[in-house]
């Protein structure tokens, strides 16, 4: 009896540590957000001569009026979530086909090209920034909606091609095989069974698409001149300046480009969760 009680005080322990360890990360996670949820309510003027650690003396609502009205964030949010989607269904589609070609659809070339694709998720952004700025001059596409999803599009696609290349290889080549004795083309095989078994693996590309061209700044300041074009994280960067910052209504703008992020992890996190389980890479 002993025995099993000091195995059970054991266990209790143990138990203990991990949610003591699994509360402190969820606190340290949670805590900037809180902070900027807190201080994104107080003036410049109060934030600069009270504690940062402070809660709001007057909640300053006017701060989120401004910073949409300011910064023009009814055009520049627009932008983001078109940007955002359109990037997405494109990546997510061109990715799966593409790696339904690789794994299944062997040829001499295959190799080759996957090869190229994969040497693209080496490459920074910061690598392709002026070369991409010459393009869009030359081509036309500068300062055009257009000009900016191929660019987020053609750098999203390295890490999709490799991630769905390398999920579709574990389907087994007996379900494509039996569907081509049928009768069945190549292309209806592609949506009637790779696409829809690609779910996991599209899940986890998803997340990665919509947080990274939701949160991207660099790209588009270099490929956008006007507001028209722009998207919110440009919008953000009006509130500070070389040598004064509206603390207000900079901590309600940035509050206003992450609430989409927090609401769309609140929703799906199930889905997210399950999807970047199901979607790790074998091998």
């Amino acid at each position: 009896m002993n025995v099993f009680k000091k195995k059970g005080a054991k266990h209790i322990l143990v138990q203990s540590l991990i949610y003591a360890i699994l509360i402190f990360f969820t606190f340290m996670a949670l805590y900037p957000i809180l902070w900027l949820f807190f201080s994104s309510f107080k003036t410049t003027q109060e934030y600069q001569m009270t504690s940062k650690l402070s809660l709001p003396r007057v909640w300053w609502w006017k701060n989120y009026i401004d910073a949409w009205v300011r910064g023009n964030f009814g055009n520049l949010f627009l932008n983001s979530i078109f940007y955002t989607g359109v990037s997405t269904i494109a990546i997510l589609y061109f990715s799966i086909a593409t790696g339904f070609a690789f794994a299944k659809l062997p040829s001499r070339a295959t190799g080759f090209f996957y090869k190229l694709f994969v040497i693209g998720v080496l490459i920074t952004l910061q690598c392709i920034m002026i070369p991409l700025f010459f393009m869009a001059n030359w081509t036309g596409l500068y300062d055009t909606r257009l000009g900016v999803l191929i660019c987020y599009i053609g750098i999203g696609m390295p890490m999709g091609i490799y991630l769905t290349t390398e999920f579709i290889r574990s389907i087994p080549n007996s379900l494509v095989e039996s569907a081509r004795i049928d009768g069945a083309p190549y292309i209806q095989i592609f949506f009637d069974i790779i696409f829809p078994m690609s779910k996991p693996v599209g899940v986890t590309l998803a997340i990665l698409t919509i947080t990274g061209t939701w949160n991207e700044f660099m790209l588009i300041n270099i490929l956008a001149s006007s507001e028209k074009i722009k998207s919110l994280p440009v919008g953000v960067q009006k509130f500070s300046g070389a040598l004064a910052s509206d603390y207000g209504k900079q901590f309600a703008a940035l509050m206003i480009s992450i609430i989409p992020i927090i609401a769309f992890y609140s929703i799906f996190r199930k889905q997210v969760t399950k999807g970047v389980a199901a979607g790790a890479v074998k091998g």
